[in-house]
Protein backbone atom coordinates (compact mmCIF):
# COMPACT_ATOMS: atom_id res chain seq x y z
CA UNK A 1 0.00 0.00 0.00
CA UNK A 2 2.52 2.61 0.91
CA UNK A 3 4.59 1.79 -2.15
CA UNK A 4 1.84 2.35 -3.79
CA UNK A 5 0.96 5.75 -2.64
CA UNK A 6 4.65 6.56 -3.62
CA UNK A 7 4.00 5.66 -6.86
CA UNK A 8 0.79 8.06 -7.54
CA UNK A 9 2.49 10.87 -5.54
CA UNK A 10 5.57 10.38 -7.75
CA UNK A 11 3.36 10.12 -10.80
CA UNK A 12 1.95 13.74 -10.14
CA UNK A 13 5.02 15.04 -9.48
CA UNK A 14 6.09 13.99 -13.25
CA UNK A 15 2.75 15.82 -14.04
CA UNK A 16 3.73 19.02 -12.88
CA UNK A 17 7.49 18.58 -13.83
CA UNK A 18 6.22 17.86 -17.08
CA UNK A 19 3.89 20.95 -17.64
CA UNK A 20 6.43 23.55 -15.99
CA UNK A 21 8.69 22.35 -18.72
CA UNK A 22 6.44 22.90 -21.59
CA UNK A 23 5.55 26.64 -20.16
CA UNK A 24 9.46 27.65 -19.59
CA UNK A 25 10.00 26.04 -23.34
CA UNK A 26 6.99 28.54 -24.63
CA UNK A 27 8.56 31.23 -22.89
CA UNK A 28 12.54 30.33 -24.40
CA UNK A 29 10.75 30.12 -27.98
CA UNK A 30 8.73 33.81 -27.18
CA UNK A 31 12.04 35.15 -26.14
CA UNK A 32 13.70 33.63 -29.12
CA UNK A 33 11.92 34.34 -31.62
Amino acid sequence: MEKERDYKVFKRKNGFTLIELLVVIAILALLVS
